[in-house]
């Protein structure tokens, strides 16, 4: 249950982190923002893995390159359903994708489990 209120709180601060980028705004309060956060992280459970597969033959030709271009037609996508969370075109969402990856990241690393050490090491 933690570690889902802790996506649902990432993907939220990693949308309003996009707002950096020119061509993305977000007009809304925090309750929204958490309600798209968890909008998100619906999209990412059941349409990610779909569009990963189908887009798979572009994804092996390009060496993996076409995960940014993949990213941005998701953002682009959710940017239909979020309210009042506008994305103006491809190249915005593709930079707003490596935004949200950053954030995501950082918070993940933050929020870590320290791996715990075999025993006698």
């Amino acid at each position: 249950m933690i570690r889902i209120l802790l996506a649902i709180v990432s993907n939220a601060l990693a949308l309003l982190a996009t707002q950096i980028v020119s061509g993305i705004e977000f007009r809304g309060n925090w309750t929204t923002l958490l309600v798209a956060g968890a909008i998100l992280g619906l999209f990412n459970l059941i349409v990610r893995p779909i569009a990963v597969f189908l887009s798979l033959p572009f994804l092996i030709l390009s060496l993996g390159l076409f995960y940014f271009v993949l990213n941005g037609l998701l953002l682009w996508a959710v940017s239909f359903v979020i309210p009042h969370y506008s994305v103006a075109g491809l190249w915005p969402a593709m930079k707003g994708a490596v935004v949200m990856a950053l954030v995501n990241w950082a918070v993940g690393a933050l929020f870590r489990r320290p791996k715990a050490k075999a025993p006698g090491r």
